[in-house]
């Protein structure tokens, strides 16, 4: 009878029992997408996984969810633990344990749960599936098959891969402010932190004083909850700048979580040490190799550098696969395909392994090579129809430029390649908006390695050209002379035509046109003589034009502007072509051509502001505001406002270019001319106002106003609407010369 007793089904409540999930015992910050999104799929799907990074919160958002839903489940929403259960054998038992049910047959469980659970309608959390997926993809499967009432939300940070499954991502939390927020709310992760900091210390605020310090620790962290959590139980005795400063042994200080949470999550180290032990070998290689990528990456990368030694390049694919499949890496689309990306806490992780394998100087130099490979082919195709496509391409390895730079920097027997990469980026830092950057790297360079080589001419002609851009020509100069003396005694021609180029242009910045025009027309000379054609020589030609157009020689200007536009619509050349606008308009204002200037040069915003490229964006700025000093025809009016709010624009933009207007007077004087010409038309409160709203504008916002389509500064309305403008060449195979 015994045996009959223990076979006979417990009795179960029709109603939800309270204590069926673990009540919240902290507050539940953000998340309010995810919750509706989670909420959406539980609506319609039975089998709904959460995946993410260990520390993300996946087991809070169920949580949360299962509660919100439960009263879809008249049979109740139950908890079961996964991450205790070892044994794949146990898993079964484990969910009749957190079913309260008891059988003392020898029946599978199954088979069990099969007969107790039949005509029941409950939803079953399974939380921390990782390290039995397969076993609980086969439960979840077998009893979906058979129980028709029944809906499985598990958690686990790699999807289960059964039928019918739902996967939600979650990613950390945001840790800059959300467009869709109200101005002046805080970010998630601050919340967060500012939520169990005051556990610590209640009279905890985030205030504009400390703000800023807070935003970026929660950036440091990644956003990861367990980590900001971590670091909020530490303001018992560190500051918040502390504790930013001591992140670099993030695993050391990131300890001392709750004594009643899961071991796996009261330290950093233990949570990221649960995923490393989920990884085979080669994943965990693959891992330790990836931590050598600063930012994302993409597969080429990844094949190239991290393939040898125990994993072959065409397994590289499947590896990452696998890597992201278990919450390892993060997958993110760009304009060119698919890229990933190691948070990084995980980064840090697998650079301590990385370092432990003694691999990383290895890598280290095959991170090197590739990067010097972008470099160089950016190079080759900014002249060209993709030169659009090579400025995104470029920004998107920026800060894997930076890591193999510093490499370079730091590395004895390094800095003739750090001399070339830093030089070949001309480009980039040149024709995107970084020069400041570009001069931190050349400088740091040239320093270190004094040797007369192609690369150290090449980062002097590049370093005098930037400094001249800067309006720097004290710095521009000596370089520029030591780069043509060094070319003369080592016969660089190649050299000696960027020396004496760049010299011109710091020639026309320093107001000399007529000695500008004698060095751009050596240089041209010297450029054809080689064989050299691509986007410095055009500007080169664009240059000579208005070197002539200075000294009041117009008719050898647009000769020479004419030129320059022709190469560019040959070669789909963008980038320079911007400029041939910039000089056409402000020779067509010479003539009388307001409209046809305006248009112009409406363009040469346009196109410099795809590239980011600072100098020429606000050069067109000045000149669109001295054009709206102008009628645009017989009878039109003028907007003596609207020029003063371009000309504020125009200042805000100088400030991270440089000395404003180069130091030059030639460029300043377009600008002078249209302060005056305000002046005299405006009232004082007028001239001032309408220029503060300009320097109210950001960059975007600028290029709005400049282009027509109005801005967001509190200010005038805009001025007329653009006119017609002649488009950009269109990218075009380059033909052979």
């Amino acid at each position: 009878m015994a045996g009959d007793w223990t076979a006979q089904p417990a009795a179960w409540p029709r109603e939800p029992e309270p204590g069926r999930l673990p009540a919240e015992v902290t507050g539940f910050v953000g998340r309010q997408r995810e919750l509706a999104e989670l909420a959406a799929l539980l609506a319609g799907a039975r089998l709904v996984t959460v995946t993410g990074p260990g520390g993300v919160g996946k087991s809070r958002l169920a949580l949360r969810a299962a509660a919100r839903a439960a009263g879809a489940f008249p049979d109740g929403t139950w908890l079961v633990e996964v991450a205790p259960v070892q044994d794949p054998l146990l898993l079964g038992h484990a969910v009749l344990e957190a079913l309260r049910l008891t059988d003392g047959t020898a029946r599978p469980p199954l088979d069990v749960l099969g007969e107790r659970l039949a005509g029941r309608r409950l939803l079953l959390v399974l939380d921390g599936c990782e390290h039995l997926v397969e076993a609980c993809a086969e439960l979840t499967d077998a009893l979906l098959r058979v129980l028709p009432g029944l809906r499985v939300l598990a958690t686990s940070r790699s999807a289960l891969r059964a039928s019918g499954e739902h996967v939600l991502t979650l990613a950390p939390l945001p840790v800059d402010p959300l467009p869709d927020r109200p101005t002046g709310t805080l970010p998630d992760a601050v919340r967060l932190f500012a939520d169990r900091a005051r556990a610590v210390l209640p009279s905890f605020e985030v205030t504009a004083a400390n703000a800023e310090a807070v935003g970026l620790l929660c950036r440091r962290l990644d956003g990861i909850p367990l980590a900001v959590e971590l670091a909020a139980g530490r303001l018992r005795a560190l500051s918040v700048e502390q504790i930013t400063a001591r992140l670099n042994d993030r695993f050391r200080l990131l300890t001392g979580g709750s004594r009643t949470a899961l071991p796996r999550h009261q330290t950093m180290r233990t949570t990221i040490g649960w995923s490393h032990e989920l990884c085979t070998a080669q994943e965990r290689l693959l891992w330790a190799r990836l931590s050598i990528f600063a930012g994302s990456f993409d597969l080429e990368a990844a094949e190239y550098v991290c393939a040898g030694d125990g994993i072959e390049p065409e397994d590289v694919l499947d590896l990452l696969d696998e890597l992201i499949a278990k919450s390892v890496v993060l997958r993110e689309d760009s304009t060119f395909g698919v890229r990933f990306r190691l948070l990084d806490t995980l980064r840090e992780y697998g650079g301590h392994w990385l370092r432990a394998a003694g691999e990383e100087p290895r890598l280290l130099r095959r991170h090197r090579d590739w990067y010097l490979g972008v470099a160089t082919w950016g190079e080759v195709e900014w002249f060209g129809p993709r030169q659009v496509e090579t400025a995104e391409r470029t920004g998107l390895a920026h800060t894997n430029l930076r890591a193999a730079l510093e490499f370079c920097l730091a590395e004895p027997g390094e800095e003739q390649i750090a001399l070339l990469l830093a030089g070949t980026l001309w480009f980039y830092w040149v024709g995107c908006g970084h020069l400041g950057e570009g001069r931190h790297w050349l400088d740091r360079a040239l320093t270190l390695d004094r040797e007369p080589t192609e690369a150290r001419a090449k980062a002097l002609w590049v370093t005098g050209y930037m400094a001249t851009l800067q309006g720097d020509l004290g710095a521009a100069r000596p370089a520029l002379e030591e780069c043509r003396r060094q070319a003369l005694d080592t016969g660089d021609d190649r050299a000696l035509a960027y020396a004496v180029h760049r010299q011109g242009c710091a020639a026309l910045i320093g107001d000399d046109p007529e000695r500008a025009a004698e060095l751009f027309e050596e240089a041209l000379w010297h450029y054809r003589t080689i064989g050299e054609l691509n986007s410095n020589v055009v500007m080169g030609m664009i240059e000579l034009g208005l070197a002539y157009l200075f000294q009041g020689d117009q008719d050898s200007g647009e000769l020479w502007f004419g030129q320059a536009r022709e190469v560019c619509e040959e070669h789909g050349e963008q980038w320079a072509y911007a400029y041939v606008l910039y000089a056409s308009a402000y020779s067509h204002y010479l003539d009388g051509a307001v409209q046809s200037a305006r248009a112009l040069a409406r363009e040469c915003v346009r196109l410099n502001h795809l590239f980011h490229d600072l100098l020429g964006i606000v050069l067109g700025i000045d000149l669109l505001a001295l054009l709206e000093t102008e009628p645009a025809g017989p009878g039109e009016p003028t907007d003596l406002c609207e020029a003063r709010v371009l000309q504020g624009a125009a200042h805000r933009i100088w400030r991270t270019v440089g000395n404003p207007f180069l130091g030059s007077r030639s460029f300043f004087g377009t600008h002078q001319e249209c302060a005056e010409r305000a002046r005299a038309g405006l009232t004082e409160r007028e001239y001032e106002e309408c220029y503060q709203a300009g320097t109210r504008l950001d960059l975007d916002a600028a290029v709005s106003r400049a282009l027509g389509g109005g801005g967001s500064a509190d200010g005038p309305e805009p001025g007329p609407r653009p006119c017609s403008a002649p488009p950009a060449p269109a990218p075009s195979p380059v033909r052979n010369s």
